[in-house]
Formats: structure tokens, C-alpha cells, sequence
């Protein structure tokens, strides 16, 4: 059963933006403190604040300052707060990711409600109960609150850079990964399982994929599509109150990508983009190592489990994780991935299931192939080298993928296969 999901307001279409002073004056909000950056500013924030002076609404505002490159961390939240009037009672975000996920924050942490504007169809946390943060150069999901409103006017989403449509396009493509690893998560992790909202995603999937060679033409149908999609998905993930209808091992190539640029100082790329090389490189290890294996080594799992060394384990951890190894070797305390009887568990169960898992597979994901060629048509990057990440990077964002969070995922599947050494290594060359 699941809880009922707060939106009241949703507007995805052409010229609705003016729909803002109807949805708060739905909600009976006096007050709205609105929250953008430079470009949301421009895009569609000088007209949302005209429309509110217009209708008579009285509003604060903060803007972050220009040149700014605004991250979801600690700094901004500061900016935030500091700036935030105490009379207001709403937040409106007007802007894409970075903005949402502040501005739920903002919401949450003084019992406010909440609303966004969004000007980029870029990634899947419009209607998300959860915020991507920066904590201690750690990425993190701080659950919070569902937004009231989501307005997305395609006159002005269109208008997003290109870069912002194909990074939509990736988030929306790891949703293959994110559901077939749900599936296998249920038996073997015990993950709670909801085939309405898995049917969900698929659905956006289908008619994003039908619309996607429209999408960098900025046809109405693929920038619908896209947009509806990548609101479903958060839909999906507050529903099912965690991250698993959308997110999977392509999302932490992502993730530790980002750690790592963040801990040396190195540029990265927008999630989206990095999100659907993710997407490829997890394809690319289903069709090596998974798909077409017939009947699991059970004796090579064992022996990989049996020489598995802690120090070893510690050593890796604090090369690939640097100063926040301490908070993973504390989440593994916690929840034992490496003990041998909690292998043994999971073996078990993945020996007894495999014929099932192997069918999951067939049903959830496509071709490699499909996808590349796909992905190449829309003109976004393919390989870990066009984001600038090395092959040595690109290893290390997948082994240290199972140990960042408690969650099941692919690369957790072939440790316990005892297919990890094997299959980073095959990475590697394939990323050279």
C-alpha cells in the first residue's frame, strides 16, 4: 500500500506559465519565497515574478549570484538561508536540478511546502521526495518533501541548451538498468516490489523512445515526452518512497565520478549526461558477463568469497574513497556485504533463481547496441573519455559503486558471483 503522493498542482504544456498564480492561490499561499539561479532568472523567473506583482501576491526573493556555478551542497544552503524571510510561507523553485533539490530542502527543514518551475528537461527529481546533496564531498539522498507544484511550460523547456535535452535523454535511459535490478533486488535483497510503478516507467520508456530522434529538433511530442517522463519518475520514486524505480548502477558511475572530480577539483559533467554512459558501460557488462551465462559458477563464487581479504578490501577502499573512506567502512559494519554467511545467503538465492533472473533480463533491457546507436544519434557522449573520466577512474566508480550505499545492484551481483576482479578488468580494457 502506498502512501498517497501530496502534487496538487501539475501543468506540462504550452503557455502555462501564467498557471502559477492559479496553483498558489489553490493552496491558499500569502507569501511565496522564490528561489532561482541566473538562468532560471532569465528563463522564466522575471515573468513569474511580474505575473505574482500583477496578481497582487506579495513574494521575497533570492537569486544566486551571477557566474556562480551552484552545487548542491553546504555553501548553497547557507546562501540560502541567510537570505530566506521568515514570513514567507511557500517555496517556489524556479530553475532544473540543482535548484529542485534545494528548495525541498529549504522547504523541509522549516515545515513549509513547497513548488517548482521547471526551464530544463534534465533530470528526474522534479516530483521526487528526496533531495541529491553534497555532503562532506559525499553524495548523498536526503528524503524530504514531495513538491505541491510542478509547472512545466514547453515553450521555455524547449529553449534549454542542448546539452540539458540529452542529459533528460540519459536520466530517462537508465531506467532499463534501474528496473531490471529491482527485480533481482526483490529476490535477493528482500526490496520491496511494486509492478504498477515498474509499469509506470515503462511506459514513459516506450514513448520516450518512440519520440527520441524528435528530441534535438525539439519537436513537441519528444520534449512532452521527455519531460513527462522524467516527472513520472520522480512520481515513481516517491510512491515507492526510494530511489529503486530509477536508479541503478548507472546512476553511481555518476555519482563517484562526481566524488572524485569534487575530491581533486576536476570539472564534471552534467548527471545526465554521465548517467547514460553509465547506461552503456551497464549494458555493455550484462551482454559480457550476465545475460548469456547459462548456469553460474557456484564453486568459483565460493572460492572468491572464501579468499576474500578485509585488509585487502580496507586498503581499496581508502585508495578509491580518499578522506571519506571512514563513513564507508562504517556503512559496511553496519550492514555486513562482505560477511560470508551473508554471501552465502545471497548465492543461494541467486543459484536458485538465475532461469528468472536471466528472463528479467531479456524483458528489461536492450541491446547494447540499441542503445549506442541511439544515443549516438542524439549526439550524446559514449565512453567515459568524452566526460574526461580514464579507464582507471571509470574501474574504480564500479567497484566502489557496491560499497557506497545499502543497495543491491548490478556490480553487487557480480562480487557475489565472484565475477568482480574479471569483470573490472574487462572494463578497464574496454574503456582504454
Amino acid at each position: 500500500m502506498h502512501k498517497a503522493y501530496p502534487l496538487r498542482y501539475l501543468a506540462i504544456a504550452s503557455d502555462c506559465l501564467d498557471r502559477v498564480i492559479d496553483a498558489l492561490e489553490q493552496l491558499n499561499v500569502k507569501k511565496p519565497f522564490v528561489i532561482m539561479g541566473e538562468h532560471g532568472r532569465a528563463a522564466a523567473g522575471l515573468r513569474v515574478m511580474d505575473a505574482l506583482s500583477r496578481a497582487g501576491i506579495g513574494f521575497s526573493s533570492f537569486c544566486f549570484p551571477e557566474g556562480m556555478h551552484i552545487l548542491p551542497n553546504e555553501e548553497a544552503v547557507a546562501m540560502i538561508d541567510a537570505a530566506f524571510d521568515g514570513s514567507c510561507d511557500f517555496v517556489l523553485g524556479i530553475g532544473s536540478g540543482v535548484i529542485n533539490d534545494l528548495c525541498k530542502l529549504a522547504a523541509h527543514s522549516r515545515g513549509l511546502d513547497c513548488g517548482i518551475v521547471a526551464t530544463a528537461p534534465s533530470m528526474d527529481g522534479y516530483a521526487s521526495n528526496s533531495s541529491a546533496m553534497i555532503r562532506n564531498h559525499v553524495k548523498v539522498s536526503l528524503y524530504n518533501a514531495c513538491p505541491l507544484v510542478i509547472l512545466a511550460d514547453t515553450d521555455i523547456v524547449r529553449t534549454a541548451p542542448d546539452v540539458m535535452l540529452r542529459a533528460g535523454l540519459g536520466d530517462m535511459l537508465a531506467k532499463y538498468i534501474a528496473l531490471c535490478e529491482w527485480r533481482i533486488s526483490h529476490v535477493v535483497y528482500g526490496d520491496p516490489y511494486c509492478e504498477e510503478i515498474a509499469e509506470l516507467m515503462r511506459t514513459s520508456l516506450r514513448k520516450i523512445i518512440a519520440h527520441a530522434d524528435g528530441l534535438m529538433k525539439r519537436e513537441d511530442a519528444a520534449i512532452e515526452a521527455v519531460i513527462e517522463g522524467l516527472v513520472l519518475s520522480g512520481l515513481a520514486m516517491a510512491f515507492n518512497e526510494t530511489s529503486r524505480p530509477a536508479s541503478g548502477l548507472e546512476h553511481y558511475f555518476s555519482h563517484l565520478w562526481e566524488m572524485q572530480a569534487l575530491e581533486t577539483g576536476k570539472p564534471y559533467d552534467l548527471h545526465g549526461i554521465q548517467v547514460g554512459v553509465g547506461t552503456l558501460l551497464t549494458l555493455w557488462l550484462y551482454e559480457k558477463f550476465l545475460l548469456h551465462t547459462e548456469n553460474p559458477d557456484a564453486k568459483k563464487a565460493r572460492e572468491w568469497m572464501a579468499s576474500f581479504s578485509q585488509e585487502k578490501w580496507l586498503a581499496q577502499t581508502e585508495r578509491i574513497f580518499g578522506a571519506i573512506a571512514p563513513e564507508i567502512i562504517a556503512l559496511e559494519e553496519r550492514i555486513h556485504k562482505n560477511d560470508p554467511a551473508w554471501h552465502e545467503k545471497r548465492l543461494t538465492l541467486i543459484l536458485e533463481h538465475w532461469d528468472e533472473f536471466r528472463q528479467v533480463m531479456r524483458e528489461e533491457l536492450p541491446s547494447y547496441e540499441r542503445i549506442h546507436t541511439l544515443m549516438e544519434r542524439c549526439g550524446l557522449p559514449l565512453t567515459p573519455a568524452e566526460l574526461g573520466q580514464s579507464a582507471q577512474e571509470t574501474v574504480d566508480a564500479f567497484v566502489g559503486s557496491r560499497d557506497i550505499r545499502d543497495k543491491y545492484l548490478t556490480s553487487t551481483l557480480l562480487w557475489d558471483l565472484g565475477l568482480m576482479d574479471e569483470a573490472a578488468e574487462a572494463l578497464r580494457v574496454h574503456c582504454e
